[in-house]
């Protein structure tokens, strides 16, 4: 089992949560784990579509106050 990685991006506003997990995701082997914090609202509805377009899955989705944390796990290599 990998380690997991975190990406805090809390306190920047849509597109760069996205973005920056987007790249975070791509430097990262098949089937890691990816754990987002964010603090903008508008990446609920980014984060699922993201995963169903990409092919990762969105495995959870916690808010906790006004922090939104998403759990990926990269998709694997074809």
């Amino acid at each position: 089992m990998t380690d997991t990685l975190l990406l805090d991006v809390r306190g920047l506003n849509c597109p760069m949560p996205l973005l920056k997990a987007k790249r975070a995701l791509n430097s990262m082997p098949a089937e890691a784990l990816l754990k987002v914090l964010a603090t903008d609202p508008g990446s609920v509805r980014d984060f699922e579509v993201f995963a169903k377009q990409s092919g990762n899955a969105l495995i959870e989705t916690k808010i906790e106050g006004d922090t939104y944390t998403y759990i990926l796990t990269k998709k694997r290599d074809l």
